[in-house]
């Protein structure tokens, strides 16, 4: 399954960051060539440094077919950088709009390739059906929304944990889940009813999420070691204010900043 090969991808690369390739308008700017070419500084920066990528579908979505396009390459070339790819789409429907969903990201002739997907539970645990049979006929993997990195998440997920952790609890070979790294009592309480599920923990950085609190995600029972990922996206890949740096070579500042947050997490006790 696709958390094994992460399991074998995270351990070669000595670290869990995870690294979000998220072409805020703001500063990329909303050309396709300007994305295309921060995207590709990421997977050069990334590749050997990091285990995996996740790229945020929104981003490319909202620049119609070309920001698609540029997507699509993205995911492709990321793969052959040799990363694992999470798509960050946050997918949820029923019946067969819900397996088209699965097939656009987890089929062998994905238009998306991505090894793993990120999945909204909310419409029903049945919806979840057609995302897992994706992944296990093609080797990959989902992450389903358990506790997401924002303020109001509690409003409507913390009623919805126990029967999600029942349901990821007999399938965390192939289903993991996104708990935000900027809720420290959350990762610590679903880290302790699901301790051998893959955990996504995004929010860190950029978001306030810190590395002792993402800490916790990999102490499961008895102290045992726990699989999961932990995600910067802003904090990893761009400036505050765009210097010439990231500018000329946006690759190089990109691999500074990321060796940086390797460092963090691993004064944390977190890879090495």
């Amino acid at each position: 399954m696709s958390f094994q090969r992460l399991a074998r991808s995270v351990a070669a690369a000595g670290t869990p960051l995870c690294v979000g390739i998220d072409p805020h308008p703001g500063v990329v700017g909303t050309d396709a060539g300007a994305v295309l070419r921060f995207g590709r500084a990421v997977i050069a920066a990334s590749a050997g440094r990091v285990p995996a990528v996740k790229p945020q579908f929104a981003f490319y979505e909202a620049l119609g077919w070309q920001g698609m396009r540029v997507l699509a390459t993205l995911c492709e070339e990321s793969r052959d950088a040799g990363l694992i790819v999470v798509a960050d789409a946050k997918r949820g429907d029923i019946g067969t709009t819900a397996a088209a969903y699965a097939g656009a990201t987890l089929g062998p002739n994905a238009p998306f390739p991505a090894d793993i997907l990120t999945v909204s539970p909310f419409l029903g645990l049945d919806t979840l059906g057609p995302f897992v049979t994706a992944a296990r006929e093609h080797d990959r993997a989902i992450y389903v929304l358990l506790r997401t990195s924002n303020a109001g998440s509690a409003t409507f997920q913390d009623p919805a944990e126990e029967p999600l952790c029942a349901w990821l609890r007999d399938r965390s070979n192939i289903a993991g889940a996104v708990v935000g790294a900027t809720h420290a009592d959350a990762v610590v309480r679903l880290r302790a009813r699901l301790p051998l599920c893959p955990f996504l923990l995004p929010g860190y950085g950029a978001q306030g999420g810190s590395a002792e609190t993402a800490r916790a995600a990999f102490i499961g029972a008895s102290g045992a070691a726990a699989p999961a990922l932990v995600v910067s996206a802003r904090g990893a890949t761009l400036p505050d204010q765009p210097s010439e740096l990231w500018r000329d070579d946006p690759a190089s500042w990109i691999a500074a900043r990321i060796d940086l947050l390797r460092a963090d997490l691993a004064r944390a006790g977190i890879g090495s």
